[in-house]
């Protein structure tokens, strides 16, 4: 059997750091304020009877802007997840 280039046979997994990323990013105060909004705008799409628990379904902000639970919609997590990136790795859309 050939062996394949550029392609490693042997791969170290290294074991993540959960509280480490809690403490550097998850638990910042600003990222805990957008987490709430975000929390705050499922609870209003949801008393809208928009989305519903496990329906597979984000909710979306319009604006790009988490702190901002004016302009909502329901998209799928597909949708809502994955944007188009240009080279350096910025949206290309900057509101999508």
């Amino acid at each position: 059997m050939k062996a394949r280039r550029g392609k490693t046979t042997t791969t170290t997994k290294k074991k993540r750091n959960y509280r480490k990323e809690y403490d550097n990013y998850q638990g910042r105060p600003e990222q805990i304020a957008r987490r709430s909004n975000r929390n705050k705008a499922r609870r209003i799409m949801a008393k809208k009877g928009k989305v519903m628990k496990g329906d597979g379904k984000d909710v979306h902000h319009s604006s790009g802007n988490p702190m901002d639970n004016t302009r909502l919609a329901v998209k799928s997590k597909s949708k809502n997840r994955s944007f188009a990136r240009t080279k350096s790795a910025g949206k290309k859309h900057a509101r999508a």
